[in-house]
């Protein structure tokens, strides 16, 4: 019962990286549209694309957070108590970026405009650094079970770092084939071509890290690298497969099928991450079953969650292919004098 409840629990976690990893690279793009003139189509695009979807997203981590305290508390408590910084600064970046994204939208002047995309940006590129950094420090067994490690030194090391970097470049990447994708569906070829160049490189990028980062992980986090050298390798494989058909996808002008692909790339990463410390809750500290709270409390885990499979996934699987078929559009994001200010926004301050 408890390795069944630890897989749901992962399942959220490849969902959030899958669905907000997307959502959070599409900042990274806005960061680096350019100015008024050449990054106002890309800003408009990544507006009516994020209008519809982003707060959904984060329905995901709720969901991650809830069920891990309530189903494997100690292992909760221990990352609570140990990465509570990077934690705290993912936080802050999730509400400063929700915040800006949606008081940019509605700014009266250009100038409150460009103060709330710069924060809107910016945001999007350190929360998933800091999420990373904090999932490298249970990766790499640096989160003590008694919860008294480090505040620091437990995640200010190599994988912690490679785990950030990671983190930022393939939601980037995951972004950019997605923000491909809808811009070919719309009909608007100039930004389709943008965001294809975009994709092929940052997914160049995401594969040079990940070697690399084979490096990083040999000499500071074993067991994860005996697990993704071992039971996890065939998973390792199919990830980076599904990776390089979404390239080859991108490349060939087929952007829906592209999409899939690098969602079940991005998806393969983070089970492979969780195969591989399997049976680890907290690498080298707590396993799955150890740290698994009562059978009453299991069982109530799982009631709930069959009711939300019920009532909630079915809702969030409509709205996300009403989004996909454009369907959904966001009235405010295609005003055009919105959408004017909106790329004014990215014209650096005289």
């Amino acid at each position: 019962m408890a390795q069944a409840v630890a897989v749901i629990v992962w399942v959220g976690v490849v969902a959030y990286a899958v669905l907000a990893g997307a959502d959070f690279g599409s900042g990274t793009w806005d960061l680096l549209a350019g100015g008024a003139d050449r990054g106002a189509a890309v800003r408009h695009r990544i507006d009516r694309s994020l209008g519809p979807v982003w707060e959904a997203n984060h329905v995901w981590l709720v969901f991650v957070l809830v069920y891990l305290w309530t189903a494997f508390p100690s292992a909760f408590a221990a990352v609570a108590t140990t990465v509570y910084v990077p934690l705290l600064l993912a936080a802050l970046g999730i509400v400063f970026r929700g915040a800006s994204f949606m008081f940019r939208r509605s700014s009266s002047t250009v100038a409150s405009a460009r103060w709330f995309g710069m924060l809107f940006a910016a945001s999007s590129v350190l929360t998933p650094f800091f999420l990373g950094a904090a999932a490298g420090a249970v990766a790499s067994g640096r989160v003590p079970l008694e919860g008294d490690g480090a505040p620091l030194a437990s995640w200010v090391t190599p994988t912690s770092l490679l785990g950030g970097v990671l983190a930022v470049c393939t939601c980037a990447w995951l972004a950019a084939v997605f923000l491909h994708a809808d811009a070919v569906r719309d009909g608007e070829h100039d930004l389709a071509a943008w965001f294809r160049v975009r994709a092929l490189v940052a997914g160049a990028v995401v594969g040079v890290v990940g070697l690399l980062g084979e490096v990083v992980l040999r000499s500071d986090a074993a067991t994860l690298v005996e697990g993704l050298h071992g039971r996890a390798l065939p998973v390792v494989l199919l990830s980076a497969a599904a990776g390089v058909a979404a390239l080859v996808l991108v490349a060939r002008g087929r952007a829906e099928a592209a999409r899939f692909a690098a969602g079940g790339a991005v998806a393969g990463i983070v089970v492979a991450w969780g195969v591989a410390q399997y049976p680890w809750l907290l690498v080298d500290e707590l396993t799955v079953a150890d740290g698994a709270a009562p059978t009453a409390t299991l069982v109530g885990v799982l009631v709930a969650f069959a009711l939300a499979a019920l009532l909630v996934v079915p809702s969030l699987v409509w709205l996300l292919r009403l989004t996909d078929r454009g369907r959904l559009q966001d009235l405010r994001a295609r005003d055009d004098s919105s959408a004017a200010l909106l790329a004014r926004a990215g014209r650096p301050s005289r």
